[in-house]
């Protein structure tokens, strides 16, 4: 896996300078668009003072948007997870739609092309919150909130995963939709809604008897 280089050793002040500039450039054009050095002129420094911390510049990018996440997507655990899942969709859909929130497609993007970026990508920015959220399933485990059976990976994919969806599709989903995806999801999983997939299978169902004059 792709590791940043030096990032003990950084200069706080130019790290900031860099990532304030790279995420300034990156609301003015796409990714694609941008180079390191206009990064580095940016942010008055040597181009190589970038190189030494960050492989590229998909990876600075990504460093200087995460702090967009963290502040508009925080992860909360007030004891009731079905309000913080929804709380949690919701800021990520108001996210998805906002200028700031369609520059994440441009990851997304990336991955396709560059394969250790995409590790990194998965390793370092994604698996981080994943597991934050995680745990907070985890917790509802212990209270009953949520069965105990549950995958809990399957159940991040089956509520973000629709908002990723639309995002890279080009229309966004109201935040109002946030409820009505958890209550579904909930359904599924909830602790005391979920039966075994084998006892759901075996049910038989009684259908309705139909007179012969009915058929007619």
């Amino acid at each position: 896996m792709t590791e940043l280089k030096g990032r003990s050793r950084r200069n706080s002040k130019s790290e900031e300078a860099i990532l304030k500039a790279t995420f300034e450039l990156l609301k003015e054009k796409p990714l694609r668009d941008i180079t390191i050095e206009a990064i580095a002129r940016k942010a008055g420094v040597g181009k190589m003072t970038i190189y030494k911390w960050w492989p590229g510049k998909a990876y600075v990018a990504l460093d200087a948007y995460r702090e967009v996440i963290e502040r508009n997507i925080p992860i909360a655990d007030t004891g009731d997870v079905e309000r913080d899942l929804a709380d949690l969709l919701r800021s990520t859909m108001i996210l998805s739609g906002s200028p700031d929130g369609r520059i994440f497609g441009q990851f997304l993007a990336e991955t396709q092309s560059d394969p250790d970026f995409a590790r990194f990508f998965r390793e370092d920015f994604l698996k981080p919150r994943r597991d934050a959220i995680q745990g907070l399933l985890g917790r509802a485990v212990k209270r009953g909130e949520i069965d105990s059976t549950v995958n809990k990976e399957l159940v991040l994919d089956l509520l973000f995963g629709p908002v990723i969806f639309r995002m890279m599709a080009g229309y966004g989903p109201a935040p109002i939709e946030a409820d009505t995806i958890i209550s579904t999801v909930m359904c599924g999983i909830g602790g005391q809604t979920q039966r075994p997939l084998a006892r759901r299978r075996s049910r038989k169902v009684e259908h309705p008897k139909i007179s012969s004059k009915e058929r007619s």
